[in-house]
């Protein structure tokens, strides 16, 4: 049954030596919400450069993943071991810029440093110095956390997340009140026989902003890809996860809002849909 509920956007900031952790990170919160949205009507995106930013000319690297990614980021993880990552133009990384700037907007951000042991032969000793710098940057401003397993990281990220959940202003319990999709009087929101699930509400409003106007599904051995707006929304290969999007693509479809082209792999919003896309909150 679908539901209403506030979205958060869950942004994961690391260098390239943190991958599993970086994995672990969306696991646990696909965790969170498979056993708490639906009641506490709150679902958090998880959102990372890879997969949320797209291809633009005119501006740095980082600028424009500050742009696309970072602005719309309501909770940031910060994640370490042994670099610091990237320089960019005014800081040490682009991690540490992603960082910085999101803590000097007033938003919150939690922070991990592993202290697994590691190959001293393999690590780049200026990027673990300038990794080292910035961790004692942070111990006058705030609490970090450190970590000595991957184990170890998923216990204290998914005990923290939630208590931050539990106990921060963001995250207090809120009904979303999307308009009305009752029929009114021409000029109004567009009728809907049902209310659109959150994944038909994402995938409509991307749609709706990609410059084709297009949603793209393929289905392939092993797996599938949904995409829009130079996103992608499957990422996990969990059967239960693709379906829902699967029902969301197909509400879209039956509600008129979207139209199949081609071989039926590629989809195209409507005037209904842009209308209905309109009215649903950023």
């Amino acid at each position: 049954m679908s539901y209403d509920a506030k979205v958060f956007n869950v942004m994961v900031a690391s260098p390239g030596d943190v991958l599993a952790e970086r994995a672990v990170f969306r696991e646990v919160i696909h965790e969170w919400n498979a056993v708490n949205s639906e009641a506490r009507r709150v679902v958090l995106m998880p959102v990372g450069w890879e997969t949320h930013s797209s291809p633009e000319m005119g501006a740095g690297p980082q600028d424009i993943i500050n742009q696309q990614v970072l602005h719309s980021c309501d909770l940031l993880v910060g994640i370490f071991w042994t670099k610091a990552g990237t320089p960019t133009t005014e800081f040490a990384s682009g991690t540490i810029e992603e960082i910085e700037r999101h803590i000097a907007a007033g938003r919150l951000a939690m922070l991990y440093f592993s202290s697994t042991p590691a190959v001293m032969d393999d690590v780049d000793h200026e990027q673990y110095q300038t990794l080292k710098a910035f961790k004692a940057s942070c111990r006058g401003r705030g609490l970090y956390e450190s970590f000595e397993s991957l184990a170890e990281f998923r216990n204290k990220f998914s005990r923290q997340l939630q208590q931050k959940l539990n106990a921060h202003e963001m995250f207090k319990l809120a009904q979303v009140q999307l308009p009305s999709t009752n029929p009114g009087p021409p000029g109004t929101f567009p009728a809907a026989t049902q209310p659109l699930t959150l994944e038909a509400r994402t995938l409509l409003k991307e749609a709706s902003q990609d410059p084709q106007g297009q949603i793209i599904y393929i289905h392939f051995l092993g797996g599938s890809a949904l995409q829009s707006n130079g996103k992608s929304f499957i990422e996990s290969d969990e059967r239960r996860v693709i379906a829902r999007w699967e029902a969301g693509l197909n509400q879209l479809k039956n509600e008129g809002l979207i139209i199949p082209r081609g071989k039926g792999e590629i989809f195209e919003i409507t005037a209904k849909g842009y209308e209905f896309a309109d009215k649903i909150d950023s």
